[in-house]
């Protein structure tokens, strides 16, 4: 797919709710296009764009695929983008590179939330956009109706350059506002005047016409228009049904007419000035194939990617040997000499080269704005099922994390733990089938193991003597030592105020020895314990019998005997929640939260009728937040959720955990 300038390129991201068609108006693009010979299904699992297994039997997307289609001497670079919100990684890693959008909405469901969250998404960024009302083939679908709600929604700058031909089973064509007069004059006259004032507010001679009452001529109207979109003033609004390709070569016009090339977005898409005959490349996507190897996906900001050679990877501060350079298709990809600027290439076999790397020359450098990666929240634990497993299970995961860097993987030092935290059970869940599909390491989850505390609330002064004589020479060690409660954080520290060497100076390391060894396992559930102050006031030893191991016994012993009369309390990990709920769910979200300990902390109004809530709540009650406010929100609500602290566990749930935990971790004393 060799011969297209700059100029001559469109990076378009497709976005949306789950479900609303996106990827069936990408399966379109590319077949009108003639890069394949069938147009794809998503339900049939021939898509070009949802290739991978877990798409296919989930019959949605949850990888960004790109689809090279060919267009009025154009190429547009199509990033088909998940919906699903469990995989917004994918959805902002093609954000970044995308120049403009194809925001998609279903005509029989209206605007969902994934569809809402993207038009914030795209604000945020100003990116130039497109709305496509798709699926208007299906019955009780009406287009008017959808504009109506969009308009509402969105505001009056989304406007209409189309008008459906007929209306569900018979919606057979597209027709232009732009150019079909008898539309403008009959059924359409109210929305072209909409389009034409609109059009006309974007410059000044146009205003001046518009308002002389001369009419503004078809070119006028999509220079207007592009420069409305450029300008975020105008998001025009197309009507189509994917799987019938009904509107979308009209749609595929509309993207190569108006909206920018990548020269002409440069300044708006890139935060970083690119130096002239500078090479500044974006990895914006990885992708691991078990028979090709890492696959890493790239645009260019700077002069034309060459393979063969070497370059500069800024952040890693390596240099990385390319081999050939291809052009993504799908699936596949097409060898290419260059990739030029505004492009969208693919390397495979790349060292250290990880996404949101750039890759620049050594001698003068450029480093580009990396990917804004949400952060994980949603965590389990994973166990190899065999030994086999076990022996490759460090590296599959590693390259798990490589290929969805929204995927975070970890060993919990507090309870030896594999942790794979993202941003949702299924997605978590898919990342568990792929390792298994691409690597061969079957692994089994489970939530992980809370990683309690233990720690006082009191003081308490405790005596213990270690004594042990059996003939010969014997063991002693006696000491006296106070604990006092310290403040959330603090950690713990050891002091000695033993006077008249009571316990000779060199037993005293011995002594806090013991007491940190037994911290270890606390007396309480067996949980490690935490901000407790320890001094040793008193005790007594032996001429003979007397060591540094007797001491380290008895300090050990005093401390378990210890806590349980400091009044003994135990710590939990408390989360901290930002949900973002439809105003009419508030409540029933709130609800649910006060069902999980949660403390609600304050509740801010967001755009277009949402809710943001702020709480904390036990780690133990949210693990399966993800799951439970789907099912109270019909996946209308989103949330996110950080650590915020250790918290105090309250009595009754103390004593449960206490019930649990104890007959496994705690041998009797």
């Amino acid at each position: 797919m060799a011969g297209f300038t700059t100029a001559d390129i469109r990076n378009v991201v497709l976005l949306g709710h789950s479900g609303s068609g996106k990827t069936s108006i990408a399966d379109s693009m590319f077949h009108l296009a003639s890069e394949t010979t069938r147009l794809g299904s998503v339900t049939g699992g021939t898509s070009d764009s949802d290739f991978e297994p877990e798409e296919q039997r989930r019959q949605s997307s949850v990888m960004t695929t790109i689809l090279p289609s060919p267009w009025n001497d154009s190429k547009i670079n199509v990033l088909d983008a998940p919906g699903y919100a469990d995989f917004a990684g994918e959805m902002l890693s093609a954000l970044r590179v995308a120049d403009a959008a194809i925001l998609v909405v279903a005509a029989p469901s209206g605007i969902e939330v994934g569809t809402d969250q993207a038009w914030v998404r795209l604000e945020e960024r100003s990116l130039p956009r497109i709305v496509v009302i798709n699926k208007l083939d299906r019955e009780n679908t009406e287009f008017d109706q959808v504009v109506e709600a969009i308009t509402e929604a969105w505001g009056r700058k989304c406007v209409p350059i189309q008008l459906p031909n007929g209306a569900e089973s018979d919606f057979t064509a597209a027709g232009s506002l732009i150019s079909d007069s008898a539309l403008q004059e009959g059924a359409g006259a109210e929305l072209y005047e909409r389009l034409v004032e609109a059009v006309a507010e974007t410059d000044d001679a146009l205003t001046e016409k518009f308002l002389e009452g001369e009419a503004l001529t078809a070119d006028e109207l999509i220079s207007g228009l592009k420069q409305g979109i450029a300008s975020g003033d105008i998001v025009p609004i197309v009507a189509t049904a994917a799987l019938e390709e009904v509107g979308v070569s009209d749609l595929m016009d509309a993207v190569v007419d108006l909206l920018p090339s990548p020269d002409a977005a440069a300044k708006r898409n890139d935060a970083t000035e690119i130096p002239e005959g500078a090479e500044a490349n974006l990895v914006f996507k990885t992708a691991a194939d078990p028979f090709v190897g890492k696959l890493s996906y790239f645009r260019v900001y700077g002069i034309p990617f060459v393979g063969g050679s070497e370059h500069w990877n800024v952040n890693r501060e390596t240099s990385e040997r390319v081999g050939q350079v291809s052009s993504p298709k799908g699936k596949e990809s097409e060898v290419t000499e260059e990739v030029v600027f505004g492009d969208i290439g693919v390397i495979s076999r790349l060292d250290v080269t990880g996404t949101g790397d750039t890759l620049t020359n050594s001698e003068n450098p450029v480093t580009l704005d990396g990917i804004d990666i949400p952060e994980p929240f949603y965590a389990l634990a994973a166990t190899p099922k065999t030994q086999a497993d076990l022996d490759k299970m460090s590296d599959a995961l590693s390259k798990l994390g490589e290929e969805d860097p929204s995927l975070n993987i970890s060993r919990d030092p507090n309870t030896a733990e594999t942790i794979i935290r993202g941003l949702g059970d299924v997605h978590v869940h898919i990342g568990i089938e792929r390792v298994e599909r691409k690597f061969g390491v079957a692994l089994e989850t489970s939530l992980p193991r809370i990683a309690y505390m233990e720690t006082i609330g009191g003081s308490a002064r405790v005596e213990y003597r270690h004594k042990k004589q059996s003939g010969g020479h014997g063991q002693y060690g006696h000491v006296v030592i106070e604990l006092s409660p310290r403040t959330r954080g603090e950690g713990f520290i050891f002091d000695s105020k033993v006077v008249g060497g009571n316990v000779p100076r060199e037993y005293i390391p011995a002594v806090e020895k013991g007491v940190v060894k037994s911290m270890e396992t606390g007396p309480v559930a067996g949980f490690p314990v935490v901000d407790v102050g320890v001094t040793l006031v008193d005790g007594s030893s032996h001429s003979v019998d007397s060591s540094g191991m007797a001491f380290e016994i008895a300090g050990g012993f005093a401390l378990r005997q210890g806590i349980p009369q400091a009044r003994p309390v135990l710590l939990e990990p408390v989360m901290h929640l930002r949900i973002l709920t439809p105003d009419d769910l508030t409540g029933e979200v709130i609800s649910d939260l006060n069902t999980k300990r949660a403390q609600i902390l304050g509740m801010t109004p967001a755009a277009n009728g949402h809710t943001i809530i702020e709480s904390d709540a036990p780690l133990s009650m949210v693990q399966r937040y993800a799951t439970d406010l789907r099912a109270i929100s019909a996946g209308r609500a989103s949330y996110q959720a950080v650590f915020a602290h250790y918290g105090e566990v309250p009595q009754q749930e103390m004593d449960k955990i206490v019930q649990q935990y104890k007959p496994e971790e705690v041998a009797a004393t």
